[in-house]
């Protein structure tokens, strides 16, 4: 996947933003914030899991860059435990490259959901399909754009209780 079949997917929704694209990494969440010039709770990255139900399909957790999932309340939430996708698996499962993996463009197999650490933000930066680029939406933008099945709030750290 890249970042061109990214921005058809968004242009083809209606989108009309640009997509930024860098000359050096942007695969972590510190090197994405300091890209885009933000502060890393703005990063939305994209997690990826084996679906609990053992079936080869991935479970994707779009969260806040300070934001870690809490195994129990993915559990609770998708009947399993969480099993992080092995990079050999990642392009296969998400149809991106490990530190590009985004909501967009995935395969029709694999189930987006979104983080409640997002809400807390008007806006935020997905990776736009490869490890040297990035998104700017509104947070509404997103759940629209990346057609994903549901919020969820399976993640902690970001709260102050938390």
């Amino acid at each position: 996947m890249s970042t061109e079949a990214v921005r058809q997917h968004l242009l083809a929704r209606g989108w009309s933003g640009e997509i930024l694209e860098f000359e050096e990494s942007s695969a972590t969440v510190e090197l994405a914030a300091e890209k885009v010039g933000t502060e890393p709770a703005r990063i939305a990255k994209t997690l990826g899991f084996y679906s609990p139900n053992d079936d080869g399909t991935a479970v994707l957790i779009v969260a806040a860059g300070d934001a870690k999932v809490n195994g129990g309340a993915f559990k609770r939430a998708f009947g399993g435990k969480p099993r992080m996708l092995r990079a050999e698996d990642v392009l296969e499962l998400t149809g991106h490259p490990v530190g590009g993996v985004c909501p967009f463009v995935n395969p029709e197999s694999a189930q987006v959901y979104l983080d409640e650490s997002l809400r807390r933000f008007e806006t935020v930066y997905p990776a736009a399909g490869t490890s040297k680029s990035a998104v700017e939406l509104e947070v509404s933008e997103l759940a629209e754009l990346s057609e994903a099945l549901d919020w969820v709030d399976v993640a902690t750290g970001w709260r102050e209780d938390t």
